[in-house]
């Protein structure tokens, strides 16, 4: 039967995520989302739906998507992050190949327009060990660039880490009038990691403290005496995942410090606040995703606090021409 391309659109959000999860099935990523969290996506003020995206149909079914991100703030080279799959009834027809080449081509009409002379790459993400998944990044131009460990920490049955704050610094909870102020603190934490651009008001907004998945109550600040925001973490939990998999599940979605007070034992003392918060309103686990190159050593600080890594993943760069 022919597949029919177009864009998608805020329409599509219930067949979008009806095609992750049936894929889900299959590929066990461990990420679930619902109808909710995907039209959060398509809703994102940044995405260009009728440029960036397109869906492949077979007759009303959703089979295959893609999308394209535009990068900000370029330096030295523009990152080009995506989105996409493709169902596993219809894999190893060429669909996966021909998303790629869609990808590649919208990517490399923005780095003329908006970005010309700038060195570019295009990044997929997908699970390690995906055999298959791994066969079209090579088919198609694409080698390993950046490796990252999904981790957990049972909050039933694991030990947690004992509670303790630096010298100078006061742990509080997050306070929303102090959200500019973490903003910034989060960029300056970051801008040494690998493509970190700035965060500024919208994607924060939209993605941190402003998204359905965050959670204020499981969220704290270390404050310098002065009051201002020396390290934080900000926790997400996502309701897809608990209907999936039964368990409540705290997110350590972002946790930096900033440069100036790194070494003092800051993160590890807002991870065991977290934890230990976590506990008492009866989630049954905490997760995060690290880069496995983290510049600060934070998979080694969260080896020593009782993570322990469950899957991988890995993104796949190719350059574009």
């Amino acid at each position: 039967m022919t597949l029919h391309l177009t864009p998608l659109t805020t329409a599509d959000a219930r067949d979008l995520a009806t095609l992750r999860d049936e894929v889900e099935h299959v590929d066990r990523t461990g990420l679930h989302e619902d109808e909710t969290d995907v039209r959060q996506q398509l809703t994102d003020p940044k995405l260009d739906l009728a440029h960036h995206t397109i869906g492949l149909r077979q007759g009303s079914r959703l089979v295959a998507y893609a999308m394209v991100y535009e990068p900000e703030r370029v330096g030295d080279i523009a990152r080009f992050e995506t989105a996409a799959t493709v169902h596993p009834d219809r894999r190893r027809q060429g669909i996966g190949t021909r998303l790629v080449d869609w990808m590649r081509g919208r990517a490399e009409a923005i780095r003329a327009a908006r970005h010309p002379g700038v060195p570019a790459e295009l990044l997929i993400d997908g699970l390690a060990g995906d055999a298959g998944f791994a066969a079209l990044a090579r088919h198609t131009g694409f080698a390993p660039r950046r490796y990252w460990f999904s981790m957990t920490h049972d909050l039933r049955t694991d030990r947690l880490p004992a509670p303790g704050v630096p010298d100078g610094l006061h742990l509080t909870p997050f306070e929303p009038g102090l959200d500019e102020a973490i903003r910034h603190a989060h960029n300056d934490a970051f801008r040494d990691h690998w493509n970190h651009t700035e965060t500024d008001r919208t994607d924060w907004d939209t993605w941190f403290t402003g998204a359905r998945s965050f959670r204020a109550g499981l969220s704290s600040l270390l404050l310098d005496a002065d009051g201002s925001v020396a390290a934080y973490l900000l926790a997400d939990e996502y309701v897809a995942d608990h209907v999936a998999t039964g368990y409540r599940a705290c997110t350590i979605g972002h946790l930096g410090t900033r440069q100036s007070h790194r070494g003092r034992g800051a993160a590890r003392a807002l991870l065991a606040h977290t934890l230990a918060e976590a506990r008492e309103q009866q989630y049954d686990k905490a997760e995060l995703v690290v880069d496995a190159a983290n510049p600060t050593g934070a998979l080694g600080l969260y080896e020593r606090m009782g993570f322990t890594t469950e899957r991988q993943f890995v993104t796949y760069a190719r350059p574009l021409d």
